[in-house]
């Protein structure tokens, strides 16, 4: 679903489905594309499916709770996995059969990565559920890597991990009052599996694809943590897959999420690092807390610049992630001045810069900082003061 939502005993196959697939061409520089090379080497990484890994560590305790959960009558999972589908997909199917209006933002340039008009990098791995519908899957979990432009902090990062899941019946089956409280039965179970006996509790929420919408937050480490979203699956989904005397639930948990509050891990950067010192910390099926290992101290530089009316800082952040790739460590706003003459608005932003590795020299983060200003300067959205 959306971004903002959204083992021992019997074993059993995970039956995971992989698909190969090519990545377009990107037309660089047009004004419909703005993915960009360094987005594009995230492309194939998988990280969800390195067993080894805090991401694919939760998505393998994920498929096993719903595998021991949902059994036929022949003993043998409900549930499909599928695990390596293609992140290129069109807008018909990100959006449209979603329901998901022409004005949404996460439509926008601004938020989502596009090949051009019809093609993008999915945001969220319920793209695929109208495709896996109308293959005939009632009962699946889609797990993938998602992209999307973001601000740049230590908890938000252009590419992220989901897994989506859907629960379908013939309407001859099962009453329509029986889908809520298997989903809300489904998801508490999925939470006692992963996180032991925390309170839980449902918000209600608003997706375009659910009616009703619910979002569950689960107490953790002593504050509320929004975890994931849910709900019954609107009739016209259903029917954009081919669905017409179906009904039932879906929902999506990003993986990031789940692994941060289990492993403890400080910075989502981390899930990108091939430092040993990391990925050493994790072994299969096992979920420990992160040892932290030595912070190298930070070296921030402020630009300033002014901004026409159609600045948006998620381009900024794309500018300069895209400039200084993981060295970034935040970008913040620390002050903002309109002109009481022109009513021209400029804006200083802060950017922290920060090695896991090493110490940054000061010429070093001064020749990146150089490279961000020519960028801004090439820029019809900004002008640099």
């Amino acid at each position: 679903m959306m971004r903002s939502w959204w083992s021992a005993g019997r074993q059993f196959s995970t039956h995971t489905i992989s698909q190969p697939f090519t990545v377009p061409k990107p037309a660089f520089g047009s004004k419909s594309c703005n993915v960009t090379e360094r987005i594009l080497r995230n492309v194939g990484k998988n990280l969800h499916n390195n067993p080894k890994s805090p991401l694919g560590i939760i998505k393998l305790r994920i498929e096993d709770y719903f595998n021991r959960r949902f059994v036929d009558s022949n003993g043998k999972s409900e549930f499909q996995m599928f695990d390596s589908m293609n992140p290129v997909v069109s807008t018909k199917m990100c959006f449209d059969d979603l329901l998901i209006p022409i004005d949404h933002p996460g439509r926008n340039m601004t938020d989502t990565f596009y090949f051009d008009e019809k093609t993008l990098l999915r945001t969220h791995t319920s793209a695929h559920e109208t495709e896996l519908m109308r293959a005939g899957n009632l009962c699946f979990l889609a797990t993938g890597d998602c992209y999307r432009r973001d601000e740049i902090d230590s908890r938000h990062y252009p590419v992220f991990h989901q897994t989506e899941a859907a629960r379908i019946f013939k309407k001859s089956e099962v009453p329509e009052d029986f889908l809520l409280p298997d989903l809300k039965q489904c998801l508490e179970g999925l939470v006692a599996d992963i996180f032991g006996d925390v309170e839980t509790r449902w918000n209600p929420d608003s997706f375009p694809f659910t009616d009703p919408s619910l979002e569950l937050e689960i107490m953790y480490n002593g504050s509320w943590m929004e975890l994931l979203g849910c709900g019954v699956l609107r009739k016209d989904v259903l029917k954009n897959g081919n669905l017409h005397d179906h009904h039932g639930w879906a929902f999506g948990i990003g993986l990031e999420r789940v692994a941060m509050a289990l492993f403890d891990i400080p910075d989502i950067r981390l899930f990108h690092s091939s430092d040993e010192r990391f990925t050493s910390q994790f072994t299969e099926g096992k979920i420990v807390k992160f040892r932290s290992f030595s912070k190298f101290p930070a070296c921030y530089k402020d630009i300033s610049f002014w901004v026409n009316p159609s600045f948006h800082e998620n381009n900024f952040s794309e500018l300069v992630r895209d400039t200084a790739g993981d060295l970034v460590e935040t970008v913040k706003l620390v002050d903002e001045f309109k002109h009481p003459e022109t009513g021209q608005v400029s804006k200083c932003y802060r950017i922290n810069y920060r090695s896991f590795s090493r110490v940054l020299t000061n010429d070093e983060v001064d020749e990146i900082q150089d490279r961000v200003r020519e960028r801004i300067e090439a820029s019809p959205e900004m002008d640099l003061r």
